[in-house]
């Protein structure tokens, strides 16, 4: 039986092909937080070949479950076109669903596609309170 942390434990160590191990088994049964990880080991091919397209996948269907990072990460390659046509309103609409669950990282990505007008209206107090939640967090970059 696959154990998440076992998995979690192996990738930490660098030991990518443990972790995949570990994680694909769970991400195949529907763990969100597995197929997260794995969208992540494809998209920095980590264990793996580098694969956009393989990301995307196991970020969806961690996204479609509601996890945060997934969804995070998922506008990132929408923003980035990687993977994906580069489409900043569907950037901003998963960047807004992890920054709306309190994903730093998200909230301050949203808060510089307000700022910038990117895939959305350009609005400055919009871009000013995402990025100061993300602040209030200790997300570096927006401090």
């Amino acid at each position: 039986m696959s154990s998440y942390q076992e998995g979690m434990d192996a990738y930490e160590r660098g030991d990518y092909d443990t972790a995949l191990k570990e994680w694909r088994p769970l991400a195949e049964r529907g763990n969100e937080a597995a197929q997260a990880n794995l969208g992540f080991m494809y998209a920095k091919g980590q264990g793996v070949p580098q694969d956009d397209a393989e990301a995307i996948k196991w970020y969806r269907l961690a996204a479609d479950q509601g996890d945060a990072w997934a969804q995070s990460n998922l506008g990132w390659m929408y923003r980035k076109g990687q993977g994906v046509p580069q489409d900043d309103a569907e950037a901003m609409k998963w960047y807004r669903l992890a920054a709306e669950q309190g994903d730093a990282n998200a909230q301050y990505n949203l808060g510089g596609m307000y700022f910038s007008g990117h895939g959305v209206a350009r609005n400055y107090i919009q871009a000013y309170m995402w990025t100061s939640l993300a602040a209030a967090q200790g997300y570096e970059l927006a401090g």
